[in-house]
Order: C-alpha cells, then structure tokens, then sequence
C-alpha cells in the first residue's frame, strides 16, 4: 500500500455515528433506496448517452453515489444485523454463512457481469434496480429493528410475527388480549 487513507474510511467513521442515529434497519432501507436510484440513474445516463453527450456524467455521479449508499447501508448493515439476530452459539455459524454467501454472489457477480452487460446493453443495471427493490420490501416487511434490542426482545419479536402470521390478525389480537388478561 502507499500510506495513503482509503476513501472509504471516512464513509466507516459517518458509519459509526450514524447506525447509532438513524438505527440498523432504516439505514439499511435508506442504503438500498438510493442504490436503486443510483442504479436506475446509471441506466438513464447510458440509455440517453448517444443522444446527450453530458449523460456520461450522470452515469458518474451515479456510480459514485451508487458506491456512497453501499458504504452507508448494504455494505456494512447486514453484518450488524447477523451478529445481532442470533444468540452467542450459533453466531459465529450464522456469520460464517452470511459471508459465504456474500462472497459467493460476490464471485458470480464479478465473473458473470460482462455477458450480462453484453446480453442487456444500456439496460444491465435494471436488473440491479429490480432486485434492489426486491430486497427493500424483504427487509420492510422481514427484517426487524435490531438497534438497542436485546437478542431475546428480537427472538420475540419473530415469534410474535409467526404466531400472527399463522393465526391470522384477529387470531393475534385475541391473544395479546387473553396474555393481559392473564397478567391482571
């Protein structure tokens, strides 16, 4: 290395102060949220690039901004939340598995990229929009707020979403009412 600070250091430092803030799972969503913007503006920028020549620096400000909110939210989030979502004991597993698949969609990324940009042109990075989007309602409708929760106020929180889930929401809401009745 040269000595010189990476860039991306100073993204880890706002990192610290935001996750603290703003809270894992919202900052996760805002993360991904521009992401996809970042994603549909870089398709915009290639799509309109014969025609304006100044869209190659959308397409610029785009990847840039695209690498921002991947510093801000996907890159360092999930790791927060695996650590956070499983007890001492299968922990290390769950982070074991977390990075082999990271690293994994990493490889087929980097290996496959170019066919796909050959097979879909200007418009590679809708499919990046797309599963960007997919991933953004997993985590609203899936993932909960890990921020200042213990493991086993998560670990009820599951349950109290697959009770509901399997019980319908009446079904859930009799319930709570039959627990507070049993608490007086």
């Amino acid at each position: 290395t040269s000595g010189l600070i990476k860039p991306n250091i100073f993204h880890e430092f706002l990192q610290v102060f935001l996750v603290e803030k703003a809270g894992r799972r919202s900052l996760f969503i805002a993360g991904l949220a521009g992401m996809l913007v970042s994603a549909i503006a870089m398709t915009v920028g290639l799509v309109l690039l014969t025609t304006f020549a100044w869209m190659s620096y959308v397409s610029m400000v785009a990847i840039f901004l695209f690498v921002i909110f991947f510093e801000v939210g996907p890159g360092p989030i999930p790791w927060f939340i695996v650590a956070e979502l499983f007890s001492q004991g299968p922990r290390p597993a769950a982070i074991a598995i977390a990075g082999f698949c990271n690293w994994t969609c990493n490889f087929i990324i980097g290996m496959c990229f170019q066919y796909i940009a050959d097979l879909c042109g200007s418009y590679v990075f809708m499919i990046f929009a797309v599963l960007l989007l997919g991933f953004i309602l997993f985590t609203h409708f899936k993932v909960p707020e890990t921020k200042g929760k213990s493991f086993e106020e998560i670990s009820a929180e599951f349950r109290h979403k697959k009770r509901s889930a399997i019980k319908g929401p009446k079904a859930a809401t009799e319930l709570e009412d039959l627990r507070s009745s049993q608490e007086v």
